[in-house]
């Protein structure tokens, strides 16, 4: 099996249990959500777990992607269709995504390492910049 087929078999086990136990995922840690978003070349829709950080009413995203050198799929999805759905706990909405750049990125990305020092980590594997997204509800 494939890295990537692993990925999606992975993922969609933690969609499960997102949904099943009403947004709460065992093991503690940081807040999750799902993000679908719209396939870029498929127009299907695809849902991605993934940990966020709040900036005021803002949810905000990090395209870490554990630290691989290529962005993740719904970075790209989000660049062709930034309108995407979110999944927080038991609520559920539509967003608009803006993929910040300079200084307000720099100062959200560091909050998020104050937050999840790893995600250090993911920045030095990655040899790229890693896009930080402003999810608000529309």
């Amino acid at each position: 099996m494939s890295e990537a087929t692993e990925r999606v078999e992975r993922n969609q086990l933690v969609i499960n249990q997102f949904r099943a136990n009403g947004g709460v995922l065992g093991g503690g840690g940081l807040p999750m959500l799902l993000l679908t978003t719209t396939g870029a070349r498929t127009g299907r829709r695809l849902t991605s777990p993934m940990a966020y950080a709040t900036d005021g009413d803002r949810l905000i995203v990090f395209a870490a992607n554990g630290g691989r050198p290529q962005n993740p799929n719904w970075l790209h999805n989000l660049r062709a269709t930034p309108e995407a759905h979110v999944e927080v706990g038991t609520d559920s909405f539509d967003v608009k995504a803006v993929i910040t750049e300079g200084a307000e990125r720099d100062r959200l990305w560091a909050a998020q390492l104050r937050t999840a020092p790893f995600f250090a980590d993911f920045q030095a594997r990655a040899g790229r910049v890693i896009p930080v997204v402003a999810l608000t509800r529309v």
